[in-house]
């Protein structure tokens, strides 16, 4: 038997309802979701995390991408494994200040490579387990992200979810026709769920050369503001291909300065755009701008 059935077996019989208070400590949940795959949702939800850790919040990220799980791997923290403590399940911290907390199947797995194969009820089950069974502690922040798509688990978690009346959710897009057409989707998805839309992203929107800085309109731009604008969502901004940050997201780890990656820069915008939204106006500890020095979280 292996370790990720045995850790499956403790999902049997658990009801969201059996918990006591759902997210104890957590102040604010935010959903980051995508039409499709492929567009960055993973990398969006972990880089926005990074960003509000370093502007002095606490933070979780809850990766219910079941059959698909990348957090931990964007990370760093891939391998690690997941411990029980009288009051749940302990979640994968990615800093030593224990700032940063992970969940993840990807945890429970023996080897990366293992296939998850589940139906929707058993996939349902392990989602209200992560969202009651976790011991996240005191969080500002709680970002969970999901699958592609409409699928069984988001319904489940905005089911589960329901009584705690999350933030909302941040819909991140590429500029391409078939993924706005997707995005748009999302958007009805979440109205008929009665999920508040936090703001759209638009990423990949160009590419920026890692010698001069230029950036250049690799596929087309613009594509998620004019949507934005047409379904009445808030635009949150554009953020660029930059090779330095993919270098530094595939190591679990942020450049040194935001100077030296205009993603970077673009993200913290971001960051300081829902902060704002969720908080109030000037709630991000200092201006983006004036923010040059970024700290390196590395989970080694």
């Amino acid at each position: 038997e292996s370790n990720f059935e045995k850790n499956s077996q403790l999902i049997q019989g658990t009801s969201v309802m059996e918990a006591p208070l759902l997210l104890p400590g957590v102040k604010h949940v935010i959903l980051v979701l995508s039409g499709k795959g492929g567009v960055g949702k993973s990398t969006m939800a972990t880089q926005l995390a990074l960003s509000l850790v370093e502007d002095g919040r606490k933070v979780g990220v809850l990766d219910v991408d079941l059959c698909g799980p990348s957090v931990p791997h964007l990370l760093g923290v891939e391998g690690s494994k997941i411990h029980q403590c009288d009051e749940g399940w302990v979640p994968v911290f990615v800093d030593p200040a224990q700032r940063l907390a992970v969940m993840s199947t990807s945890f429970l797995l023996d080897r990366s490579e293992e296939a998850i194969v589940w139906r929707g009820p058993k996939k349902n089950a392990m989602i209200k387990q992560f969202l009651t069974d976790v011991v996240w502690g005191e969080l500002d922040y709680l970002i969970i992200d999901t699958p592609p798509g409409t699928s069984d688990e988001h319904i489940s978690v905005v089911e589960s979810l329901r009584g705690l009346k999350p933030e909302g959710a941040v819909l991140v897009t590429t500029p391409q026709g078939v993924s706005l057409d997707d995005v748009r989707r999302e958007v009805t998805f979440c109205r008929k769920a009665r999920i508040p839309v936090l703001g759209m992203v638009e990423n990949m929107s160009g590419y920026v050369c890692p010698h001069c800085s230029e950036c250049t309109n690799l596929f087309s731009s613009g594509g998620g503001e004019a949507l934005a604008k047409e379904t009445s969502v808030p635009f949150l901004g554009r953020v660029p291909l930059d090779t330095r940050l993919t270098q530094s997201v595939e190591g679990g780890k942020r450049p040194v300065s935001t100077r030296s990656s205009p993603a970077l820069l673009s993200i913290q915008r971001v960051m300081k755009e829902l902060l704002d939204r969720i908080e109030g106006e000037g709630s991000a500890s200092n201006s983006v701008e004036e923010r040059t020095e970024s700290g390196t979280l590395d989970a080694s």
